[in-house]
């Protein structure tokens, strides 16, 4: 449902959240449409709905969650990439550490 992706588009862009009341009018959908989006979004868990008066209206404030990152996705064997910590000014597809790391982790695949 393209509509799904739109809405989470939408809600990430927002940092301090989307009110549900006016995301089905930015997504150009009805509002029973729109219910149905939010709950994937949530049974997904990509996005929290905390409740939310707006001129004594209730209704949904919609934020976009934050996953954890996965700490092996910054490794290559027990090499931390070197972008964290790093404060050279390069090019990053011309960056010797960042292609060495790369390299290492080639190497650690193939091994497995």
């Amino acid at each position: 449902m393209e509509s799904v992706e739109d809405a989470l588009k939408l809600i990430q862009s927002n940092p301090d959240g989307v009110l549900q009341s006016e995301l089905w009018k930015l997504l150009g959908v009805d509002s029973r449409k729109c219910s149905r989006i939010v709950k994937k979004l949530l049974d997904d868990e990509l996005i929290e709905r905390l409740e939310y008066r707006k001129d004594g209206i209730k209704t949904f404030i919609l934020k976009a969650k934050r996953n954890p990152v996965d700490p092996n996705l910054l490794l290559a064997g027990d090499e931390l990439i070197p972008c964290i910590a790093c404060e050279l000014e390069c090019v990053v597809d011309q960056c010797p550490l960042l292609v060495d790391w790369m390299y290492q982790l080639a190497i650690a695949e193939f091994k497995e």
